[in-house]
């Protein structure tokens, strides 16, 4: 598939006009009291897509390097874009568009809008294979930073049957049904999105690694559901009992989920302590 021609003209004015017409408050951040900016500032997207303010300016200046899909990808997330916006955005820099739906990792500007105001809450978007794109600071310090996986290890269900590292901050006691959990969940995905399905390219992968994964596949469980309240084993805390809430996007089967736990309680005060700690365990 060959790439089309990049529209610097058109990237370089798509990209300014999307940055004006965010406000600190659409993204996560203060506004402070001498704002004269029209929108957000060129350092404050350049920060929201993890790229220098540099190369950044250099786009909207019609000028600088062609920005890779995954360049591309990162823009079109910081500027908080819907899936058409996206696309836009890659056809104007000379890429054909990601994938929409269950396999695609754009997390849609709703439930980007929703995790940026829960700071000091744990909460964390996953795709529904489980893999992690985004994850706030308090989600990060009480499961640890899961968006760091790359190639199949980015799915917990993946690297609950490949991994053991994976279950050290689940209970030891809920570790036999929580891979009946997994094992149910992938089977599910790979009847409904079919044999040339991410999902289904998971689970060869997956079944080969594990001799335990392949006696649950044998046993054709489905419609297992997540046990609540959920039990961690922090390494700095211990254990916790926390409740999970979540959303769905449809359009991408994205699911933002959040853990919180009744306040007065042990687990409430272990949760405050580690807003403190951070993902380093260290104050």
């Amino acid at each position: 598939m060959t790439e089309q021609a990049i529209d610097r003209a058109g990237l370089a004015d798509f990209l300014r006009r999307r940055r004006e017409a965010l406000q600190p408050e659409d993204v996560g951040l203060p506004r402070g009291q001498r704002r004269r900016t029209s929108g957000l500032r060129r350092e404050e997207v350049a920060a929201l897509c993890h790229m220098s303010t540099d190369y950044y300016t250099r786009l909207e200046q019609e000028r600088g390097p062609h920005p890779s899909e995954q360049m591309t990808s990162a823009i079109a997330q910081g500027l908080h874009l819907t899936l058409d916006e996206r696309d836009h955005l890659f056809r104007l820099a000379g890429h054909h568009p990601p994938t929409r739906g269950a396999d695609g990792d754009h997390v849609g500007p709703g439930l980007l809008r929703i995790l940026d105001r829960l700071t000091d809450t744990a909460a964390e978007v996953v795709t529904e294979l489980g893999v992690t794109l985004r994850q706030t600071p308090l989600g990060a310090a009480l499961i640890g930073d899961t968006t760091r996986f790359t190639g199949p290890e980015r799915s917990l269900g993946y690297r609950w049957f490949t991994d053991p590292t994976s279950r050290e901050r689940y209970r030891p006691e809920d570790h036999p049904y929580l891979s009946r959990l997994y094992a149910s969940h992938l089977r599910t995905l790979v009847t409904r999105r079919g044999p040339d399905s991410r999902a289904a390219r998971l689970a060869d992968l997956a079944l080969a690694h594990s001799a335990e994964l392949r006696d649950l596949w044998e046993r054709h469980e489905v419609g297992l559901r997540p046990h609540e309240p959920k039990h961690f084993v922090h390494p700095e805390v211990g254990a916790l009992e926390l409740h999970c809430q979540t959303l769905l996007d449809p359009d991408q089967s994205h699911l933002l989920m959040v853990y919180t736990a009744v306040p007065g309680t042990e687990s409430h005060e272990k949760l405050q302590l580690l807003s403190v700690l951070g993902v380093g365990g260290t104050v």
